[in-house]
């Protein structure tokens, strides 16, 4: 059996690391310090990390082509022009609600881009998750609290995402062709008695999602049928999203934050907010580009 390996793939240290994609196109990984408002690039052959200042509190990024992006905010969906560096607001999402940001986003298989907010501080049921798609924007769900673990099936029939603060991570039907929910959802996996908290996740081509367990100090691997397949012990308390890298997308970045932490505990957690690359096989996938218009 291989050993599971653990290394840091970039010791810049994140307050809030979130929002991990990686752009096969540019073999680099983009990141987020979302509360910093910083977006980080590294290319993996590179080894060169790259630190941009957005102005905002940001949290995703989607590909559009090869010179452009899309980046979720705390206002909205803007296009990055990546030569430049500029952005330009795209969509509005919430820009007028100050006590909201951007979270967990995902770009589902058709190219529809399913974006979360939450509130800056944590506010109880102050975010939701959004449907963006060819230029059209619809609220999905209301009342989120802390929108997370949006992830899609590689058919685009099944959906996942979870409130971390109920404990639970939902699975829904989908239409493959739009991305739009088709059915009630249900409970995938019930956290509730378990360490730790539900954070991000991406889903594999066998179906397995990968999960990011903040305060459980692993990254923790569910089957189709919801069960627990393995946990991958972590170095830090807050692991907080994976992605799939690489040219062969067989290995997992996972991003980290030392938010919340008083100096005390930052020195017991001492690469809290680093990311790291996990050397264990999976059968990832690229992200999709999105589609604007």
């Amino acid at each position: 059996m291989m050993s599971e390996i653990v290394s840091v793939f970039s010791d810049h240290v994140c307050q809030l690391g979130e929002g991990p994609s990686y752009d096969p196109g540019s073999d680099a990984l983009f990141w987020f310090d979302i509360v910093n408002g910083h977006m980080l690039e590294k290319g993996l052959s590179s080894g060169v990390v790259k630190v941009h200042e957005l102005g905002q509190m940001a949290s995703a990024v989607a590909i559009i082509d090869d010179s452009r992006q899309l980046i979720a905010t705390e206002t909205g969906l803007h296009v990055r022009d990546v030569a430049t560096g500029k952005l330009t607001l795209h969509t509005a999402i919430e820009a007028d609600n100050p006590v909201t940001r951007s979270n967990d986003s995902r770009v589902h298989p058709c190219g529809a881009f399913w974006v979360g907010t939450m509130g800056k501080k944590e506010e109880k049921g102050a975010g939701a998750i959004y449907w963006f798609f060819k230029g059209e924007l619809r609220k999905l769900y209301s009342d989120i609290t802390v929108s997370n673990s949006i992830c899609f099936s590689e058919d685009g029939a099944i959906a996942y995402y979870t409130d971390t603060s109920s404990g639970l991570l939902m699975r829904v039907a989908c239409d493959p062709a739009t991305g739009l929910p088709s059915g009630e959802p249900k409970v995938f996996v019930d956290h509730r008695s378990s360490r730790g908290y539900i954070d991000g996740s991406v889903l594999d081509r066998d179906g397995i999602l990968w999960n990011a367990c903040w305060g459980g100090k692993a990254v923790e691997a569910y089957g189709p049928d919801g069960k627990l397949v393995r946990s991958v012990a972590m170095p830090v308390t807050q692991p907080s999203c994976p992605a799939f890298v690489g040219r062969k997308a067989d290995r997992l970045a996972v991003t980290s934050a030392w938010s919340g932490k008083d100096e005390k505990q930052r020195q017991l957690d001492p690469q809290a907010g680093m990311t790291f690359l996990l050397d264990i096989p999976v059968n990832g996938r690229f992200e999709p580009r999105v589609l604007i218009a």
